[in-house]
């Protein structure tokens, strides 16, 4: 897959220079519904620049609310989300540049490739030819720049769902959030989806926070898995994935990735035994 995407993102070098520096806190939030139901109670987490942390947890503990608070798409009940090294607006509310990646791919059936990715920069007014070099740059990140005049009925669910990565690129964004986009996907599919991803982000060193259920995905993914309990949703074990990048066949093979994945697993397990006591 080419990345010669010029001026798209952030290079890795720049941004592994700052790796660390926090890029989005949330300070103690909670998310009651209007049903009554606690979402999230208490969270508060602190993400670097640069990190590739994924949510781990059960259904129903919060991961993708708590991804569409940090997205601006749903409020918090209490508490607050900050962004420390963001600019920010004359109002003083920070200027997020954040891209949403869906657990659905959510494309537009009559628009054709380019239109779907171009919608972003459309609705901010940017024109089709004012838009063709980076809409097709983002298309060229993922793979897809020969496809850019099909539809979607025309493309598999991975091609699919690389569309709406490239829709979230498009608009060059210091952190993407991903809600369990390749839940969906059959394994082989899964996997290359999982090993181009990691190229982009080594390459270019977005901050990526990344929801899923699997905690073979998030081990071989993440350079940080926060693990979640449900009843309330709340943060309550994380678990640093030191090993080293590039990361391939060679270490979903090794022992250190099993040696991750039992310790994820028995965190998971802990927190789905935490809503026991309560």
């Amino acid at each position: 897959m080419s990345t010669t995407a010029p001026n798209l993102v952030v290079p890795h070098s720049a941004a592994s220079a700052a790796h660390g520096r926090p890029i989005v806190r949330l300070d103690h939030i909670s998310k009651t519904f209007s049903n009554g139901t606690i979402a999230l109670k208490d969270m508060s987490l602190t993400i670097g620049e640069g990190e590739f942390v994924s949510l781990l947890g059960p259904s129903g503990c919060g991961k993708s609310t708590a991804l569409r608070i940090i997205a601006g798409l749903g409020e918090a009940t209490t508490g607050r989300v900050e962004w420390p090294t963001m600019s920010h607006d004359a109002a003083g509310k920070p200027e997020r540049e954040i891209g949403f990646v869906f657990q659905e791919p959510t494309l537009m059936p009559w628009a054709t490739v380019f239109k779907n990715v171009w919608l972003p920069l459309r609705l901010h007014g940017l024109s089709k030819t004012a838009a063709r070099e980076r809409v097709m740059a983002a298309l060229e990140m993922v793979g897809l720049e020969k496809f850019a005049d099909s539809y979607p009925r025309e493309l598999s669910g991975g091609m699919k769902m690389r569309v709406s990565i490239a829709r979230a690129l498009v608009t060059r964004p210091r952190v993407l959030l991903m809600d369990e986009p390749f839940a969906a996907l059959d394994e082989i599919t899964r996997q290359k989806l999982n090993d181009d991803l990691l190229r982009l982000w080594e390459q270019f060193g977005w901050t990526i926070v990344f929801v899923t259920h699997s905690v073979f995905e998030s081990v071989y993914l993440s350079s940080r898995i926060v693990i979640m309990a449900a009843r309330p949703g709340r943060v309550i074990d994380e678990l640093s994935v030191d090993a080293p990048h590039p990361r391939g066949i060679s270490f979903r093979t090794s022992t250190a990735y099993s040696d991750y994945c039992r310790q994820a697993s028995e965190s998971l397990l802990s927190a789905i035994g935490a809503n026991d006591h309560l």
